[in-house]
């Protein structure tokens, strides 16, 4: 009986392990289903607040349609397009904020994770469409206050224009009695700046006449064509100005004008000294130098006839100055480079006597290396020395200070370079 009965002990142990189990999930579900319905409760807020910015969207999308109808009417297409451009990209974002918000309502269960998304979406296109429509329309607002502004202003810049015209013929007169004195070169810019000014007023006083029609009819905007008027008047004032300014600059450059003669006059008897003193001294033979004091001679009797120019009737003071300008620049340049010739000269004749030195070193150790050798020094090690010898008899010779220092130079590097060879012959021998 007893035997008949082994399977009861395993049957309870698996038995109780099964109801764990099922016991186990069952509370796994019934922790997931509380965690659940904790975060569908805490995403209500966020839901409250999306069906709130849809509310605000769709008001702001309503009364963005009913602005534009309004902003046509008063300005034209054109002018109330950003608006409803903005309006049409705002209801796209409402009507998919829409969209998502039928899902949240719908029947169909959704994950906390799901809604969460949804109405942050929700949240962020509506306050966006929010935001393009406020913009645009405070766009609008502000053309409705310039607009508003325009009768207070009008009087200001008519009588800024009437103003800017009696200066611009004050400035007129100013400038036909310094054609008396001046050459018409020097008056060209105020001529130049006197006829766009007199452009400007004009297109002034069309925008003006423009603002009055503006005013008369509906959808147009008197506001911008006052501010084509005010621009008009900043240009015809900054001409105006220039005008005004072209007698003291006339002044300016006809005083500037006097210390540029003064000041070249110094530079070209300056000039002049160098130039007898190069052509006087040893160097003046040398090809280099020989040609700067000729290059110097022609600035200098160039600039003589500059300076020696009689005054027309009616000059150029701008002209004349800078001609002077230009005069004592060249005399410079061509000061800098005789002085430059003469100093190559005078610089290669102080080191010659030292480079003359070095050479006769070098050379007077490879001979003596090249004796005591005898056979073991080598053909390259005699051909450096002949060279160096010959190099060194051009520079003793060459009348060029400057020839003279290169080859002493290359005698000395030379001498070096048998003196190095016939060291290592030697040494191999």
């Amino acid at each position: 009986m007893l035997d008949a009965s082994w399977w009861l002990p395993s049957l309870v142990v698996f038995g109780g392990a099964a109801v764990l189990a099922v016991l186990a999930v069952t509370g796994f579900r019934a922790a997931a289903r509380r965690r659940e319905r904790i975060s569908l409760a805490a995403g209500r807020q966020g839901e409250i607040e999306a069906k709130t910015w849809i509310v605000r969207a769709d008001e702001a999308i309503r009364e963005g349609r009913r602005e534009v109808a309004y902003a046509e009417a008063q300005f034209g297409r054109a002018a109330a397009s950003p608006l409803a451009d903005a309006v049409e990209q705002g209801a796209r974002m409402l009507r998919e904020a829409l969209f998502l918000q039928q899902r949240l309502d719908d029947a169909e269960p959704d994950t906390a994770a799901e809604r969460r998304t949804w109405s942050g979406r929700i949240i962020d296109g509506c306050r966006t469409a929010v935001g393009l429509v406020d913009d645009a329309a405070a766009t609008l607002a502000s053309a409705r206050e310039a607009e508003r502004d325009v009768p207070t202003e009008l009087p200001d810049v008519r009588d800024r224009v009437a103003g800017l015209t009696d200066r611009l013929t004050r400035a007129d007169a100013s400038v036909a009695h310094l054609a008396e004195r001046f050459a018409g070169s020097a008056l060209a810019g105020a001529a130049a700046d006197r006829e766009a000014a007199s452009t400007s007023l004009g297109d002034a006083e069309a925008a003006l006449d423009d603002v009055r029609s503006a005013q008369a009819r509906s959808g147009h905007s008197a506001a911008e064509m006052l501010g084509r008027a005010r621009a008009a008047a900043d240009d015809a004032e900054r001409r105006i100005a220039a005008v005004e300014r072209v007698e003291s600059d006339l002044a300016a450059a006809v005083e500037t004008a006097r210390v540029e003669a003064r000041r070249l006059d110094d530079e070209l008897a300056r000039a002049r000294t160098d130039r007898d003193t190069a052509s006087s001294g040893a160097d003046a033979a040398d090809p280099a130098l020989a040609a700067a004091t000729v290059a110097l001679g022609v600035v200098l009797r160039d600039t003589a006839v500059l300076l020696a120019e009689p005054a027309p009737a009616r000059t150029d003071p701008f002209l004349r100055r800078d001609r002077l300008r230009a005069a004592r620049d060249r005399l410079e340049a061509a000061r800098a480079e005789m002085q430059r010739s003469s100093s190559r000269l005078h610089g290669a004749r102080s080191a010659l006597g030292g480079a003359l030195a070095i050479a006769e070193s070098h050379l007077v150790v490879a001979r003596g290396l090249i004796e005591r050798g005898r056979g073991r020094v080598g053909a390259d090690a005699r051909t450096r020395l002949a060279e160096a010898e010959r190099q060194l008899v051009i520079a003793r010779q060459e009348p060029d200070p400057v020839a003279a220092l290169d080859a002493a130079r290359r005698a000395a590097a030379r001498a070096a370079d048998a003196e190095a060879l016939a060291r290592y012959d030697g040494a191999q021998g």
